[in-house]
């Protein structure tokens, strides 16, 4: 697959829909596409900061299957939102083993969002990258933001949500896994729904224009039926994913390559 060049790989943000990342990977994989780049928001940034410290697409999902996924989570009522990372920090320390993002075997980019300045911030150097990964994934009111520098940083999803920018200058080729798709919702049920959907529907307008930098894009609309919160049924939420991107992969990218290598050869 050296035709695809420099390939780097857009995780976008969608709380536990974002396990569609680890299928996409998984697909990738088989069909041998190497990724050189990462860039995450949210969700994104865990399974990708996981994906660039050397792990695969199956030792990710071994490592979802042996934690249990609530202990990633810790109650913080008093910090400004329900939910503090500490739980996620902990954990990808464990398997990490460090806090730089020099030390991880691809280069990674992650997005936060600071709510002083209201711009988006992507980070991609230093000794704290568990911080902002947390930093990433703390969705609004949902989760406690995150102090650095005395700013205060929440959800990179809130400006970025489909990180395709960091890796469009550098790469010949940018791959986008996006999991919330820019669909009707049928049913709005409750006041959980409502802010669901009032952020996921911020999120979507964001991504928009980051879809164009895509060369892949890589979305499925059945995730449209599960929530940002639905973490216990992650083996499903795989799969959506994994036969997406195949579906994708097949379509799209192999008659792409096939062209190229008859060009080639003529």
């Amino acid at each position: 697959m050296e035709l695809l060049g420099k390939v780097g790989l857009a995780l976008g943000g969608g709380g536990a829909k974002g396990f569609a990342h680890i299928g996409i990977l998984k697909a990738l994989e088989e069909y041998k596409i190497p990724i050189h780049k990462i860039a995450g928001t949210s969700m994104g940034s865990i399974v990708g900061a996981l994906y660039c410290a050397g792990y695969s697409a199956n030792e990710i999902l071994k490592m979802l299957q042996e934690e249990k996924i609530w202990n990633w989570f810790k109650i913080d009522i008093l910090k400004g939102g329900l939910v503090n990372l500490n739980g996620v920090k902990e954990i990808l320390r464990k398997h990490i083993g460090h806090d730089e993002f020099s030390k991880l075997k691809k280069p990674f980019y992650v997005a936060v969002s600071n709510l002083n300045s209201g711009k988006v911030k992507v980070i991609s150097e230093g000794n704290m990258l568990l911080e902002w990964i947390a930093a990433s994934c703390s969705i609004p009111v949902a989760f406690s933001p995150v102090t650095i520098n005395n700013d205060t940083y929440v959800d990179g999803g809130l400006f970025m949500n489909l990180p395709s920018d960091p890796l469009m200058f550098d790469c010949d080729t940018v791959i986008g896994s996006n999991v919330i798709a820019d669909s009707k919702v049928e049913t709005i049920a409750n006041a959980k729904d409502v802010a669901e959907r009032v952020f996921n529907l911020s999120i979507i307008q964001n991504q928009r224009i980051s879809k164009l930098h895509c060369d892949l894009y890589i979305e499925s609309k059945k995730l449209v039926n599960y929530s940002m919160w639905d973490f216990n049924k992650f083996d499903e939420i795989i799969e959506i994913g994994y036969k997406a991107a195949k579906k994708k992969i097949e379509r799209d990218l192999l008659p792409q390559i096939s062209e190229i290598e008859s060009k080639a050869n003529d």
